[in-house]
């Protein structure tokens, strides 16, 4: 059965807007959690647009579940999550005139850079995770990196148009999580994901967990945190 991670940043977003303190994004992780949700997902990026630093220092105090910091590889980020120790670190791309992640971290261009990024988070005892495409040469690469989690995305599978996209999409999603599994990699999985297209990716055998942030936020303008996280629970499960 696959569990679900709440994504909190667009709580903060929320809050950015007006700058004030509301609202507060480790309340939202609260009601998450109270909700059924299995870990809470934020996104500590370079230019903090959304979460800010001192959220993730309350939320790893605070977060009762696991605390998933999605990052980037840039040096600062990868020595504040050292330093901070989240239980999972998950690492992303990220360019700053972007609106969302575009697609997944490119493990073969800077495989490197990422080994050594998960070397020094694995040495914290922090769990680490690659959110790439659903490519065989990503996910053999991560396995070259030394990293055993990834996070498949589904971004591809959100977008298309026709139903028959969407089968194709969904059975690459498939295929590739039962790939990784036979490298010894734990698959999860996220990015676009809503409450109408959900199911099909929660029913892909071995999917260990979604992700999913700005439709459950976008559900909850109309009836309620709590309630939209309850209803994308249910779908997960």
């Amino acid at each position: 059965m696959a569990k679900l991670g709440v994504n909190i940043d667009h709580v903060a977003t929320l809050r950015q807007a007006r700058r004030e303190d509301d609202p507060d994004p480790i309340l939202a992780a609260q009601i998450a959690e109270e909700a059924g949700a299995d870990s809470i997902v934020a996104h500590l990026r370079e230019d903090r647009r959304h979460i800010q630093d001192k959220d993730i220092r309350t939320l790893r105090k605070t977060v009762k579940t696991r605390l998933n910091l999605e990052m980037s590889l840039h040096k600062e980020i990868v020595e504040i999550a050292a330093r901070i120790r989240p239980y999972q670190a998950t690492l992303v791309p990220e360019k700053r005139e972007e609106i969302t992640t575009e697609g997944g971290l490119d493990v073969v261009r800077h495989f490197h850079k990422i080994k050594n990024a998960g070397d020094i988070l694995k040495k914290k005892g922090i769990e680490v995770s690659l959110f790439i495409d659903p490519v065989k040469k990503q996910i053999d690469k991560t396995k070259e990196a030394g990293i055993h989690i990834i996070e498949l995305h589904t971004g591809k599978y959100d977008r298309v148009k026709t139903k028959l996209a969407q089968a194709k999409e969904l059975e690459k999603l498939k295929a590739m999580t039962k790939y990784a599994q036979s490298k010894g990699i734990l698959v999860n999985a996220g990015h676009g994901l809503k409450y109408h297209n959900t199911k099909a990716i929660a029913r892909i055998k071995g999917m260990e967990e979604l992700n999913i942030g700005h439709s459950i936020i976008a559900r909850a303008v109309f009836v309620g945190l709590k309630k939209a996280i309850e209803e994308m629970v249910e779908i997960v499960r």
